[in-house]
């Protein structure tokens, strides 16, 4: 059950977080609450995928340090946004430089807002 809960507070930070990115006007539009949710859930669904497919090809991710693999990983977040954008018509993304704004600023926030609930206490919310 605390699975589930788990799994349920992700999707919604994750849909505030994709909600106040979509007000900020950087490259990627949500139409409300209810599609934010879903298209939280679908991008978690094909990064998922697309983890999946680098691993059976051998390819990792986010090893080492330095400036190469945060840019590897800015790209693959933009892939995912883009490819979820034409999954999703509640999520519009504007092209692969408002993919990749998107990414930035969906970083920032999701930041912002785990070390705001930090504050509070809240730990253990990882998007």
């Amino acid at each position: 059950m605390a699975v589930i809960v788990n799994i349920l507070i992700t999707l919604v930070v994750a849909a505030v977080v994709l909600l106040i990115v979509s007000r900020l006007n950087l490259g990627l539009s949500v139409a409300g609450f209810g599609p934010a949710i879903i298209a939280a859930a679908v991008i978690a669904i094909v990064a998922g995928l697309i983890a999946w497919l680098l691993s059976l090809l051998n390819i990792s991710l986010g090893t080492g340090t330095g400036l190469w693999p945060a840019i590897v990983n800015l790209i693959v977040a933009a892939v995912v946004l883009l490819l979820s954008g034409r999954l999703f018509q509640g999520l519009k993304v504007n092209g692969f430089g408002g993919a990749i704004i998107g990414a930035i600023a969906i970083a920032v926030v999701t930041w912002l807002i785990i070390w705001v609930l930090g504050l509070f206490g809240i730990t253990g919310i990882t998007l």
